[in-house]
């Protein structure tokens, strides 16, 4: 890399890390990735897909409507998928006459359609496992060089480290969320049926358990409603609850905890 070259990248890089890793989902962090790449590989265009597998790779953010086309025709083949499963990043001269990839036939009819010429493509890693790629173009051909690759490995390195932190932010704030939620709903049926703190929550659970569904989702519905379908919540005690079974309907006279066995 040429010394001006590098010296013109010493505060954008500096911004990378404050914007990337200031980013507090994983939706605006990568944004301040696909963002930066624009500055710091002078291409015009610039997306990030992620995904566990190659074949099922998922544009999380995009700058143009140009990049996304490539990203979406071309995901499971040709650069992106070669790149996602190499360690070294990969470019195009031209994706009009590019001839590596015989088999991927979108892609020089994406590249005619979208106007882009040069192709920059560098896998990111969540640990040592690839999560995705970081993709790059420009409409001029042969603009990606060595010192486009280097930088590129540095972004990707960066936005890595940044959707690992942000996935695990937003868990964690899920957890926190879905505490608080379930605690709510708790709050309902101990008030209405009088139940104790540990049968209220195998009302909830019993009752996850038995729609197949996340008890977040079973608790907010009950803050939201008063009702959980299949359960009339209108009765002031628990012994007289109606349950919707396949059968039509029946009233049990147990108590709420196991009204949701059908």
């Amino acid at each position: 890399m040429n010394d001006q070259h590098g010296y013109r990248l010493i505060l954008p890089f500096d911004e990378l890390s404050s914007s990337v890793h200031e980013a507090g989902t994983v939706d605006e962090t990568v944004e301040a990735v696909a963002t930066f790449a624009l500055q710091a590989l002078g291409a015009t265009s610039a997306a990030i897909l992620l995904g566990k597998h190659p074949e099922r790779l998922q544009i999380a953010t995009s700058t143009d409507a140009a990049i996304a086309r490539i990203a979406e025709t071309c995901d499971t083949c040709g650069p992106i998928q070669t790149a996602f499963d190499a360690s070294t990043a990969v470019t195009v001269a031209d994706l009009t006459t590019e001839t590596a990839w015989p088999d991927c036939e979108p892609l020089a009819a994406a590249g005619a359609e979208s106007g882009l010429r040069s192709l920059l493509a560098v896998r990111l890693l969540i640990g040592t496992r690839p999560a995705g790629v970081v993709l790059a173009g420009h409409p001029e051909s042969g603009m990606f060089g060595e010192d486009e690759i280097s930088i590129a490995y540095i972004v990707a390195r960066h936005a890595s480290i940044a959707v690992t932190r942000a996935r695990h932010e937003e868990t964690l704030v899920e957890a926190v969320d879905a505490r608080k939620l379930v605690g709510q709903a708790m709050g309902i049926l101990m008030e209405r049926y009088n139940l104790d703190a540990d049968r209220a929550f195998d009302v909830l659970a019993r009752y996850s358990q038995h729609t197949n569904t996340k008890l977040r989702t079973v608790a907010l519905g009950l803050i939201e409603t008063r009702t959980l379908p299949g359960i009339v919540l209108d009765q002031p005690q628990a012994a007289s609850v109606t349950v919707n079974d396949h059968d039509g309907q029946r009233t049990a006279s147990t108590a709420v905890c196991s009204t949701v066995e059908t």
